[in-house]
């Protein structure tokens, strides 16, 4: 059996669905890859083409979804997730402008025993986000 070597997706739940897909196309240039049929529900973001945020509205998958090839399970989170995005040492300036830029504050800059060093904000719905630079994890 092959390994697992990256997460295809992660989900963060939002009360916003057009708010939070127009914070993360402005700030991250991430593009819509679908949306789903029920209004506001489920929106996939590409993220560098290899895998995939998906921004699901708060308590609109508490029920099975039922697709042309099978059930999706329910599931549903609420507070707030955590999520990071791995960037190199030499764009960790031109990330703290853009941010400025799109009116994001940094929340923290932690500095890592490793070499590497985080950026922490928030998007609208106050989920946590991290932009890394390589020496975070002895992975990373």
């Amino acid at each position: 059996m092959r390994e697992i070597d990256r997460v295809l997706e992660i989900a963060l739940y939002v009360e916003d669905m057009g708010r939070a897909v127009e914070f993360y196309r402005r700030v991250f240039r991430f593009a819509v890859l679908a949306k789903s049929t029920e209004p506001d529900r489920l929106t996939a973001l590409d993220v560098g083409k290899t895998q995939v945020l998906l921004l699901s509205k708060k308590g609109a998958s508490v029920e099975a979804v039922a697709t042309p090839g099978g059930k999706i399970p329910p599931c549903d989170g609420g507070g707030n997730s955590h999520l990071a995005f791995p960037i190199e040492t030499s764009e960790l300036k031109d990330w703290e402008e853009w941010l400025a830029e799109n009116g994001v504050v940094i929340e923290s800059t932690v500095r890592w025993d490793r070499g590497g060093q985080s950026l922490y904000f928030r998007d609208p719905d106050g989920n946590l986000l991290e932009l890394a630079t390589p020496g975070v994890w002895p992975t990373y």
